[in-house]
């Protein structure tokens, strides 16, 4: 199990025109992640649920805060001795164009990871051979088809299916799939999310799944939990059922109305209208840092952050004053 308590990351930007500023990733954000779960992040672009699942992978430090990997706290053990721990979490990456080296063959692209595992437990070479066949087998690949050929001669769902098998290698507790079908084509994508999702089953591997779509989130992980993030904060968490069934936070109900409907129960012109993008968030900064996009913001929400909680007849968690089921409309800011 992997958990995380209060995490902070703030990124440092210089620059000669602009200057120097600080931006904000994550804003003490908890997090838990049980063996052979499911959880999904979502939320739009500059969130920080990437930054956040970096830092699970351990290839982000953070400032403050915790995170602890079967109860080992990562801040207390130096860096070489939290690899061991970080081994077991690997990353999915969002494009599987760039995630392979172009000069090596799928053979190579496995055996280096597959030669150092064998060092490391004993193993014979043979092996090597042995299991960088099996774990192309278990992503739906042919060994005989694929091992000898370089990553331009496959397919996009090819090399996302490839770029998994090397996840496998090291026999890892969870794959952290960041947008991992997002650039390919979508005719391919129902076979990536079912085979990470039959990957959870057959190995009882947890995913951490990253997405923009609230869809793909219901899919992968339709048992587990669903993190809404906004400005480096989760603003709703809960079951994904109940959070897509019965939002109550402003932004996660803007989210889930750009799910296209055949019929809607009301008119757009009779939904409040919730700002896609925001000209002046730093009137705010001491408030609830939605406030400025929100039509049901109160005197209070400008001078008090909310934190995660639950509230009498409410299921999930979520960081608002006045939480509501509610129908709204997102529209870009020109429109309101």
């Amino acid at each position: 199990m992997i958990t995380g308590t209060g995490v902070v990351k703030t990124f440092k930007q210089r620059g000669k025109v602009l200057g120097a500023r600080e931006v904000r990733a994550l804003r003490g954000v908890d997090f838990a992640i049980p063996k052979g779960g499911a959880a999904s992040f979502i939320g739009e672009s500059g969130c920080g649920k990437t930054t956040l699942g970096r830092i699970i992978a351990g290839l982000e430090a953070y400032d403050e805060g915790e995170v602890a990997i079967d109860g080992v706290s990562m801040s207390a053990l130096k860096p070489k001795h939290r690899q061991p721990h970080f081994r077991k979490i690997q990353m999915i990456h969002q494009d599987p164009y760039s995630a392979l080296n172009p000069t090596r063959t799928i053979h190579q692209t496995l055996h280096a990871p597959l030669t150092l595992r064998a060092g490391q437990t004993g193993r014979p070479r043979s092996w090597v051979d042995e299991r960088a066949a099996e774990v192309l087998s278990l992503v739906g690949l042919d060994p005989g088809t694929v091992l000898s050929r370089y990553p331009h001669q496959l397919s996009g769902g090819m090399r996302q299916r490839v770029v998994i098998a090397r996840a496998l290698t090291v026999d890892p507790e969870m794959l952290v799939a960041d947008e991992a079908v997002s650039m390919i084509d979508v005719s391919l994508r129902l076979g990536i999310l079912s085979l990470l999702k039959d990957l959870r089953e057959r190995l009882g591997v947890s995913v951490l799944f990253i997405t923009h779509d609230v869809a793909t989130a219901r899919y992968i992980g339709g048992d587990g939990e669903l993190y809404v993030i906004y400005r480096g904060q989760v603003v709703e968490r809960g079951a994904v059922d109940t959070i897509i069934a019965d939002p109550v936070h402003p932004y996660t109900q803007s989210l889930l109305s750009a799910i296209p409907v055949l019929h809607g129960l009301e008119q757009p012109s009779e939904q409040p209208v919730v700002p896609l993008e925001s000209l002046d968030e730093s009137r705010f900064d001491d408030g609830c840092l939605f406030a400025r996009r929100c039509p049901f913001r109160g005197e209070r929400c400008a001078e008090e952050r909310p934190l995660l909680q639950i509230t009498e007849g409410v299921p999930q968690e979520h960081a608002c004053f006045y939480p509501e089921r509610r129908s709204v409309i997102a529209r870009p800011m020109s429109e309101v």
